[in-house]
C-alpha cells in the first residue's frame, strides 16, 4: 500500500468536521436570518452541505477501520498456502490494543501477539549499516541507508516473542532450543496458469503442517527456489529483544521477512488477521474462489 489510507480518512474527518462546526458556530444563524428576511428558502452552501453529509459517514468508517476491523488484500505469495494472492482478509484492530488512527500510538492495552498469530504491520524497513550503527532503511541493497521507508502494510506469522531464542537453518526452525515439528502433507497443487502457482510447481514445492506452539498451520517449502538467510546472522541476533517480534512467511523459501530485516517493533503492529471474506484468483485463472470465502485464519 503506497499511501496511508487511515491518515487520509483522519484528515477528511477533521476537514469535514471543522467546516461544518465553524459554519454552525459563526455563519449559520446570520445566513438563515438573512434568507428568512428575504423570504427565500434556506439552503446550506455546497461546501457546508457536503461536509454535513459526509462527516458522519467518514467518521464511522474511520472508527470501524481504526478500532474494530480493517480489510486488506493479499498482494504476494509469501504467506501461501495459508493466504493466497487475491485473498481479501479482515484484520482485528483491537486484538493488540487500541491505537490512534494514522499515528498508531497505543492508548489502551488489550493484549499482545502470541506465537503463531498472523499479523498485519507497517513495514519497519531494512536493517543497514550507517557509520557503524544499524539503521532502518527503505533501500534493500543498503546503498542508501538514509532512504525513507515506504508506508506499506505487510503480513507475516509470529514465530518469536520478546526474550525468545530463535534459530533458523534452512527448513529448520528452533524456538528456545526446541525444534518446531512439521509433517509433510504432499506436493503443492496449484493452477499452472497463475504465475505464482507456476513458480511453486516448477520448484517442486511441498506442503507441510507445522506445529508452532498451540497453532498448527500449513507452510510451503521449495529448497530448489532459494536458500533463505539463517538466524542468527550479522544483523539479526537469535535472542528477540524487548518490544519486538520475529515474523516469517508461511511460504518459507519465498518470503522477505525477519530473516532479512530483523525484528518487528511492537509499535508497528496493525492487528491480527482472522478471516478471508473474499478470494479473487483473476480473470481466466479461477475467478472467485468460493471455497476460501469464510475461512478462519490460523
Amino acid at each position: 500500500m503506497e499511501f496511508d489510507f487511515s491518515a487520509i480518512l483522519l484528515a477528511l474527518t477533521v476537514l469535514f468536521g471543522v467546516v461544518w462546526g465553524l459554519d454552525r458556530l459563526f455563519l449559520y444563524k446570520r445566513r438563515k436570518a438573512r434568507l428568512d428576511a428575504a423570504g427565500e428558502e434556506y439552503r446550506d452552501p455546497a461546501p457546508v452541505d457536503w461536509s454535513r453529509s459526509l462527516f458522519p459517514v467518514v467518521l464511522v468508517v474511520l472508527l470501524l477501520r481504526s478500532f474494530v476491523a480493517e480489510p486488506f488484500r493479499i498482494p504476494s505469495g509469501s504467506m501461501m498456502p495459508t493466504l493466497d494472492v487475491g485473498d481479501f482478509i479482515l484484520v482485528n484492530k483491537f486484538a493488540y490494543g487500541l491505537r490512534m488512527p494514522a499515528f498508531n500510538n497505543k492508548f489502551v492495552e488489550l493484549g499482545e501477539p502470541k506465537r503463531g498469530d498472523v499479523v498485519v504491520f507497517r513495514f519497519p524497513g531494512y536493517l543497514c549499516q550507517d557509520g557503524g550503527r544499524l539503521v532502518r532503511s527503505g533501500d534493500m541493497s543498503c546503498s542508501d541507508p538514509q532512504a525513507p521507508v515506504q508506508q506499506q502494510n505487510w503480513i507475516k506469522r509470529v514465530v518469536g516473542l520478546p526474550g525468545d531464542s530463535i534459530e533458523v537453518h534452512g527448513a529448520d526452525l528452533l524456538v528456545n532450543g526446541q525444534r518446531v515439528n512439521a509433517e509433510e502433507i504432499g506436493p503443492y497443487v496449484g493452477n499452472p496458469q497463475r504465475s505464482v502457482d507456476q513458480i511453486m510447481l516448477n520448484m517442486g514445492a511441498t506442503v507441510w503442517t507445522e506445529h508452532l506452539g498451540k497453532v498448527s498451520h500449513m507452510i510451503a517449502r521449495m529448497p530448489a527456489y532459494t536458500t533463505p538467510n539463517s538466524i542468527p546472522n550479522d544483523r539479526v541476533p537469535s535472542k528477540v529483544p524487548p518490544g519486538c517480534y520475529l515474523v516469517m512467511g508461511d511460504n518459507r523459501n519465498d518470503s522477505l521477512d525477519s530473516r532479512w530485516w530483523g525484528c518487528l517493533p511492537e509499535q508497528n503492529l496493525a492487528g491480527k488477521a482472522f478471516l478471508i471474506w473474499m478470494s479473487w484468483k483473476g480473470w481466466g485463472t479461477g475467478g472467485v474462489d468460493f471455497s476460501r470465502i469464510g475461512t478462519v485464519i490460523h
